[in-house]
């Protein structure tokens, strides 16, 4: 029988020999060394950086685009509203205003907020309302057609419709001229408690302090409005009332009342 013949001793020597080399050999693998984990962390920061922004962003479109569903449902129940009212919209009252009128038809007071607006705090409205749709958080305001009523009425009877109180405080939806290019519904400041988009209250009427021009895309983005035709969109800052007052019915006070917002 060839080969060496080894005793136990040289066994056990050859055997520690082979561990003290085992525990030597340098470590390989898959171990980060310190300079690699900072390299993989700065990466992660850079991609995150590149992309929060633009999920922020698409976070933002998808609140805008709930909110011009909102807008839609809001002029659908209108349209439902002067379906069975010969024609007519919401009367302004201070007993009965749009959110509770139009109530059957939209159901969920949710429909009332805008997503992006709810970010900035619970939408006002008058909380001294006894009716739960006008006591509801709400990011809209409905047109208080000033100009049509200022032209129509003497200075007393108009300024009974500016209190509610005036008996046909009402216009009927054939009357609008230009439905696809007169707004209906608009988005309105967070802490206003407004129902109406008022363009003759105050010194420079509600465009100015009341309704929101800037709800979505931030510093100089835009807002959504609904139109009298039925159709609901976004328009830039400062559009809904240069170089045309959108919220006013005849070619005159569209341009008469125009705005150019600072």
């Amino acid at each position: 029988m060839n080969g060496e013949v080894f005793s136990a001793h040289d066994m056990e020597g050859r055997s520690m020999r082979m561990k003290n080399q085992e525990k030597a050999r340098p470590a390989t693998g898959t171990a980060f060394t310190l300079i690699e984990l900072l390299v993989v962390i700065a990466i992660i920061a850079m991609l995150a950086s590149l992309l929060l922004p633009a999920l922020s962003r698409a976070m933002e479109a998808g609140k805008r685009t709930q909110c011009l569903n909102n807008l839609r449902q809001l002029q659908v129940s209108l349209k439902m509203y002067a379906g069975e009212s010969a024609d007519f919209y919401p009367p302004r009252t201070n007993a009965w205003r749009w959110p509770t009128l139009l109530h059957d038809s939209y159901r969920n007071t949710h429909v009332l907020v805008c997503p992006s607006d709810a970010k900035r705090g619970i939408p006002a409205t008058e909380l001294s309302s006894t009716n739960d749709a006008d006591g509801s958080p709400r990011s809209y305001m409905i047109n208080g057609w000033n100009d049509v009523f200022r032209d129509a009425l003497n200075d007393a009877d108009f300024n009974q419709y500016m209190a509610g109180t005036y008996p046909n405080a009402s216009i009927r939806e054939a009357q609008v001229r230009l439905p696809s290019d007169t707004i209906i519904f608009g988005e309105k400041e967070n802490t206003a408690t407004d129902y109406f988009m008022d363009m003759l209250e105050g010194v420079w009427g509600n465009e100015t302090d009341r309704a929101e021009h800037n709800a979505h895309g931030r510093p100089r983005g835009g807002s959504n409005f609904a139109f009298v035709d039925g159709s609901a969109r976004f328009l830039k800052y400062g559009a809904s009332v240069f170089p045309l007052n959108l919220w006013a019915m005849s070619d005159a006070n569209r341009l008469g009342y125009q705005l150019e917002l600072p």
